[in-house]
């Protein structure tokens, strides 16, 4: 998490408390050190953020303090509330998270859209695979080395170049070139049944290759 990020989440923190909360608590949700918590609550307090409190004792956020508002009219909050609602149907538990953490930015601005519901079901959550994993190879343009178990119960080993995911509302599908096939391969993930990095990359490969399996999709 950037430093930036880390501040903000600190200031929704206290202002969603209406008690004294120690750097410790802070620091376990956020999953950092108390000292990072204590480096960051200085900063903020030196930014004259209306924190009380200090190290040891815990920190409280003086009431009335507001932040400023997103620049975002009615339907673009509405239209963002919906898509973020959608994620959690992607089965991928590191952006739900991201998610979430987006959501309780906006509600504690502009206020819960209780009016626009989504379902809550939606794609198998994979429990072999890290979709954090794939989803960083793909930034990174790193191979990936899986397992993969098919629709026929055939187990098979490849090396891929990882180039996007799709999510279904059933399914989550990643889109790849396949050494093994020397063509484009789609895999369910949660059919996979391993999948680690590998330390071979594709710089430079990776849009190249995206627009033509875009082309082959069009024909």
């Amino acid at each position: 998490m950037r430093r930036t990020d880390r501040l903000f989440e600190i200031i929704q923190i206290l202002r969603s408390e209406n008690r004294v909360i120690t750097a410790t608590e802070i620091a376990d949700r956020l999953e950092v050190s108390a000292r990072t918590i204590y480096r960051d609550i200085q900063t903020l307090q030196s930014m004259r953020t209306p924190i009380e409190g200090e190290a040891g004792v815990g920190y409280l956020m003086r009431q009335g303090y507001d932040l400023p508002a997103l620049n975002f009219n009615a339907e673009e909050i509405e239209a963002i509330v919906v898509g973020l609602s959608l994620v959690a149907q992607t089965g991928d538990k590191g952006l739900q998270k991201a998610a979430q953490q987006v959501t309780h930015k906006i509600d504690s601005i502009r206020g819960r859209l209780e009016s626009l519901q989504v379902s809550e079901r939606g794609a198998l959550i994979p429990q072999a695979v890290d979709p954090d994993l794939i989803r960083r190879a793909i930034r990174e343009e790193q191979k990936l080395d899986i397992r993969y178990c098919d629709e026929s119960e055939r187990e098979s080993s490849r090396r891929v170049r990882p180039l996007a995911i799709i999510y279904y509302v059933h399914a989550m599908l990643l889109v790849t070139w396949c050494e093994l096939r020397n063509d484009f391969r789609h895999f369910r993930v949660d059919r996979m049944l391993s999948c680690i990095d590998s330390d071979v990359y594709f710089k430079g490969e990776g849009d190249k290759l995206r627009e033509r399996w875009k082309r082959l999709e069009a024909d």
